[in-house]
């Protein structure tokens, strides 16, 4: 799981049918001090949203088979998830 701002949002109107009603969200990669990472391979991407969140918000993203899993059906052809709309992040050190 990884850290992200959403930036933005996808209209898709031709897409996968088991996408149909999925939010499509942009997202960036962020740190723990909440700075974008410049030199991520996969800084910008979308994800689909499973908690309802919006632009400017700071998420937590899932990534790879474990993406699919949210919408209990591992054929979904999707490689990112949002899971969770981060409230806070306290680092310590």
């Amino acid at each position: 799981m990884h850290l992200a701002k959403v930036v933005g949002t996808i209209v898709s109107t031709q897409k996968d049918p088991s996408l149909v009603g999925c939010k499509l969200m942009i997202i960036k990669k962020i740190n723990e001090n909440g700075e974008f990472e410049k030199y991520s391979s996969q800084s910008t991407a979308i994800a689909v949203d499973a908690v309802g969140a919006g632009i400017g918000e700071t998420v937590m993203v899932t990534t790879g088979s474990t993406a699919r899993y949210v919408y209990g059906d591992k054929t979904v052809p999707l490689d990112m998830t949002i899971v969770g709309i981060v409230d806070e992040i306290q680092v310590e050190g």
